[in-house]
């Protein structure tokens, strides 16, 4: 399908029912609490938004991923949309999303670029509850990275969410010793892809399924 038609039947899947947390549990370690369970016993979340930016090159969807810098906390080193938490400025939490995307990656957004929203994530040890938006931009963007924020961008096809052979298991091991038995993930670019962005990518992988 062309591009037009292909954002028209995403926004409109977007409109309708998501496969929310049954899609996030087909990504998520054995041990992680599905959302909404989560937030049954935690008030003090962080609200916080991420950008799915989508563009065509060559034909083809390619989809922005952005890797941490290594440094001491959380999620060092993790691949992760642009994204943050919600500033006192920001009017909502699509606009966190574009303006963190500016800030990171250094692509700006409007709303004209705005296909729709997916489901919230619960990320447990940092305790924010991220909302990811999904944007189309008609051509490659110029990135600029903030060298504080991001360590690489990079880019994948878009469909290839849709191959099973890109999905695998690792043991993870934590900064504290702990070890992660089994967690899936997506191999993306080279990169393993995990935690709360193959959340937001295993539903956008069903939802992708479901216009074909």
């Amino acid at each position: 399908m062309d591009n037009s038609t292909f954002r028209e039947r995403i926004r409109l899947k977007l409109l309708e029912a998501l496969p929310g947390e049954v899609s996030h549990q087909k990504m998520s370690p054995l041990n992680r609490p599905i959302t909404s369970e989560a937030l049954k016993s935690i008030t003090d979340y962080r609200e916080s938004a991420v950008a799915i930016v989508l563009f065509e090159s060559n034909d083809c969807m390619e989809c922005v991923l952005t890797q941490r810098p290594e440094y001491d906390g959380t999620h060092s080193g993790q691949i992760s949309f642009p994204g943050g938490k919600k500033e006192d400025s920001d009017e909502h939490l699509e606009a966190t999303a574009r303006r963190e995307c500016e800030e990171e990656i250094g692509v700006q957004l409007t709303l004209e670029h705005l296909i729709g929203a997916l489901s919230p994530v619960y990320i447990p040890v940092s305790r924010f509850l991220v909302l990811p938006y999904l944007y189309f931009l008609p051509s490659t963007p110029i990135f600029l990275p903030d060298a504080h924020e991001v360590a690489e961008i990079f880019t994948f096809p878009l469909f290839d969410l849709k191959n099973e052979k890109l999905i695998s298991t690792m043991d993870l091991k934590q900064t504290n010793g702990d070890v992660y038995r089994n967690v899936p993930y997506f191999n993306l670019n080279n990169k393993k892809v995990w935690g709360a962005t193959a959340l937001i990518l295993s539903e956008m992988k069903d939802i992708l399924d479901s216009i074909d």
